[in-house]
């Protein structure tokens, strides 16, 4: 996995006004990297309401006032301020950064054609003739598999799975190198969400772009994603590699979502238990919690307490797997036998 850090946020914190009062809900990112042409996943609090699930992705848009924090885009600091102004780094940043919207009806104006719904963002920039923006626009169409005559259309002529593909031009039109994808799939019919994993995936390798998944489906990440954020009320739980993480759950709220995941055999599924996540199992009162490695590249939120358990969990939780692969290998000699 490359070393580069593409994106560095640092501790951030986030106010939110709810009912004249004020909240404070943090979406605490302890120094989390994103590293260059890697796809991280980040899971939220299944029963979060939008809003909580927002927080964190506008935390790191930088779109949000009232906050101290910093955030590191290819080494730059883009983000030390408390207001949001329309500067020269700002602009620099938004077309290295771009977004993918969770509703591909509500995130295109109606009353904007394809061509200046994705062209939009070069004549906010400035210095391209129509022209050129025509020309790229139907690049990037063909990029995310539409023909370049639906730059004439209105939204309202697509089904939901174009429109997706729409916004997903719209990001690139800009040539970013790190897209922030939120819950892209989510509102798509079940049908239609793997054509636009798939076309993700192959821009992903063909442009070499940086995505930050943010997602529910634990199939679909443990599919896309190289590393998986789990994250609860807002705090980062556990952090490890997709395959790691699957094979070697350590916190409980990660175990909790795992064993909620459906499997096709219904004799296992019958069979199976769940596990249910109390939170009250946790005793921060005297030692505050923090992200720890427990392997490389593996971090669990604990205490020292609970990380001493964490710890002897790991081990038993390697011996179990070898064990679980050495007993398919002896299957599958029986049976070509």
């Amino acid at each position: 996995m490359p070393n580069k850090a593409q994106l560095q946020a640092d501790a951030l914190k986030v106010k939110a006004d709810v009912q004249q009062e004020i909240v404070q809900k943090q979406a605490e990112i302890a120094k989390i990297k994103v590293e260059l042409k890697e796809t991280i996943a980040n899971l939220p609090k299944l029963e979060l309401s939008q809003d909580d699930q927002q927080s964190n992705k506008a935390a790191i848009e930088a779109i949000m006032n009232e906050r101290d924090e910093k955030i590191r885009f290819e080494k730059d600091q883009i983000r030390d301020i408390k207001t949001v102004n329309r500067s020269k780094e700002s602009l620099v940043a938004s077309r290295k950064m771009q977004m993918i919207f969770q509703d591909p009806i509500s995130s295109l104006n109606p009353r904007m054609t394809v061509k200046e719904i994705i062209g939009e963002g070069l004549v906010i920039l400035g210095g391209y003739t129509d022209d050129e923006i025509s020309e790229r626009v139907a690049h990037v169409l063909e990029l995310v598999g539409l023909s370049p005559d639906y730059a004439t259309r209105y939204p309202h002529e697509f089904s939901g799975g174009q429109r997706q593909r729409i916004g997903i031009a719209r990001a690139l039109i800009m040539n970013p190198n790190f897209i922030i994808a939120d819950e892209p799939i989510s509102a798509l019919d079940v049908s239609i969400r793997a054509q636009v994993i798939n076309l993700l995936t192959e821009l992903r390798e063909e442009l070499g772009l940086t995505i930050l998944f943010i997602a529910h489906d634990l199939s679909v990440v443990r599919f896309f994603c190289d590393r998986i954020a789990v994250m609860y009320y807002g705090k980062i739980v556990e952090l490890a590699p997709s395959e790691e993480l699957f094979a070697n759950p350590m916190h409980p709220y990660t175990r909790s979502l795992l064993s909620a995941i459906p499997q096709p055999d219904p004799d296992y599924e019958k069979g199976r238990k769940r596990i249910n996540y109390d939170p009250s199992q946790h005793d921060y009162r005297i030692e505050k919690p923090s992200l720890r490695e427990v392997a490389p590249g593996h971090l669990v939120y604990a205490n020292d307490k609970e990380f001493e358990v964490i710890k002897q969990d790991y081990v038993k939780s390697l011996a179990q797997n070898k064990t679980n692969v050495s007993t398919k290998d002896n299957v599958a000699k029986q049976t070509e036998v």
